[in-house]
């Protein structure tokens, strides 16, 4: 998780640390790519904090750190999972510039909820996100997920989907919304395996490429491999 352990946002089903922000680390592009390098990996999914308080939202400093990563590694791939960075196009380019190979923003829940559950996002602005990271960069993935048993219905779990969908989204995950704390926003119900199952059928039926569904999912779970999937599929669909 890059810039810092602190969040600038109070989303109340998130347990990332609320206390003060820090400057970022200047050195942290290079210590990352160490440690990358050091491990070897082959696909890199990186996160990080929300950070209202950095005029381009951190954009220029989460683009260094993906030039360093593939300054060594030229071969390595890349998924970023960014914040709204609070609307702004500009920073979102800047971000974009770095070339990651997929570009991952959860949605998190229904819009319905947004209020109880990210009272500083906006649900709007967060499919504006994946949508002008498809007008930017076509050659980027678009990925996006969703937190299950938050008191959303079926009908708003679908709209969702479509939403993302038409908004360019491409991979999806779907997960049970487990509470960090009995401070943080209640969990109003646990959903059967057969759900998830059937929200799955139903997000390919929609057009995504890569999905995974199921109680234990998070944004990360099989990351190279739905991108994969989701390669494969979209060139098939290309020739044909």
């Amino acid at each position: 998780m890059l810039l810092g352990p602190s969040c600038t946002r109070n989303c109340t089903f998130c347990a990332v640390d609320k206390t003060t922000v820090m400057k970022p680390d200047r050195d942290e592009p290079n210590k990352i790519a160490a440690a990358i390098n050091a491990m070897a990996i082959k696909y890199c999914v990186l996160t990080m904090v929300t950070r209202d308080d950095l005029s381009d939202g951190g954009a220029h400093h989460i683009c260094d750190c993906v030039k360093a990563i593939k300054k060594d590694r030229p071969d390595i791939l890349v998924e970023l999972l960014i914040s709204d960075l609070a609307g702004n196009r500009n920073s979102l380019t800047t971000v974009l510039n770095a070339h990651p190979e997929v570009l991952n923003h959860n949605i998190e829940t229904v819009e319905r909820l947004y209020p109880q559950v990210r009272p500083q996002a906006e649900y709007s602005r967060s499919l504006s996100l994946i949508h002008n990271t498809c007008q930017i960069d076509t050659s980027i993935i678009t990925k996006s997920g969703l937190m299950l048993g938050l008191g959303e219905s079926r009908k708003e779990v679908l709209k969702t989907l479509n939403d993302l969908f038409d908004s360019g989204c491409r991979i999806l995950t779907l997960g049970q919304y487990l509470a960090p704390s009995k401070k943080h926003f209640p969990v109003k119900r646990y959903v059967p395996p057969e759900e998830f199952e059937y929200y799955s059928e139903e997000a390919k039926n929609i057009g995504f490429c890569g999905v995974a569904s199921a109680p234990l999912v998070r944004s990360s779970y099989r990351a190279e491999q739905l991108y994969r999937d989701t390669i494969r599929l979209m060139d098939n669909t290309n020739v044909e």
